[in-house]
């Protein structure tokens, strides 16, 4: 009886651990469906024919024993939120590789750097059937003084079959955002003074015209964006574009 009630306890816990996270949503494709898992703040997880991607994994969480270690790693830039070593070097397997900029490269460990691919801005690689494309992501006005500067961070367009994820990373109302075509899944951040505001994020998406959209990052020096308000902008404007509102902070 004692063992039995041992057992229920952590199950219950483990239930609790878990119900912070959104369920993972699931896109079609003519060769199976994408997984998209919602983790934390600019980290989620695609998976797709027996292939795992990681975006951003910082912190070590629970969820990422649910899912296998990841086939891919991109990295958006290098500030802590996105680059996490102490992370990295609990997932990284042989297997692995890890995709970044240049300036993302140069501060990782030696270990990690061999399995490092450099990818700037304006370049596209093949791996495992997916193409991934690097997006300028930068702040704006352009200066010396941006936390993010044009060229340092990526952004990410992936073609998996017939779907393009876009994933913004930390940028501002660019102009490479507005004229992205025929994005069908888009991750757009909203957090200020870091990147931009909801209004602007709205009317960025509302111009690109994404088939899907997830508000992410959306933590700032103030509190959460919000997302709501977006999700409403958007519908307002523009009601065949789809805003799904995820658990992104967990934490809190």
């Amino acid at each position: 009886m004692k063992k039995l009630f041992i057992v229920l306890i952590l199950i219950i816990g483990f239930l609790r651990v878990n119900a912070q996270y959104s369920e993972p949503d699931f896109i079609k494709t003519s060769k199976g469906n994408i997984l998209i898992q919602p983790v934390l703040h600019s980290s989620l997880i695609i998976k797709w024919n027996q292939k795992t991607i990681y975006i951003d994994p910082y912190k070590e969480l629970e969820i990422y024993k649910e899912y296998p270690n990841p086939s891919l790693i991109l990295i958006t830039d290098i500030h802590g939120d996105h680059l996490n070593i102490k992370t990295l070097e609990t997932l990284v397997e042989n297997k692995t590789t890890i995709l970044a900029p240049i300036a993302v490269k140069e501060k990782l460990p030696d270990n990690l750097k061999l399995k490092t691919m450099v990818l700037n801005n304006g370049e596209i690689k093949n791996l495992m059937g997916i193409s991934i494309e690097a997006i300028p992501m930068y702040n704006l006005p352009e200066n010396d003084q941006s936390r993010h500067l044009k060229g340092r961070g990526n952004g990410y367009v992936l073609k998996i079959d017939n779907k393009k994820i876009y994933i913004a990373g930390d940028t501002a109302d660019i102009p490479e955002m507005r004229n992205l075509k025929k994005i069908d899944i888009a991750f757009i951040c909203m957090n200020l003074p870091y990147t931009m505001d909801f209004e602007t994020a709205a009317d960025a998406v509302l111009d690109f015209k994404p088939a899907i959209v997830y508000p992410y990052h959306f933590r700032g020096k103030d509190g959460f964006s919000d997302v709501e308000a977006f999700k409403a902008l958007v519908f307002e404007k523009n009601p065949d574009i789809e805003v799904r509102l995820r658990i992104w902070y967990p934490e809190n």
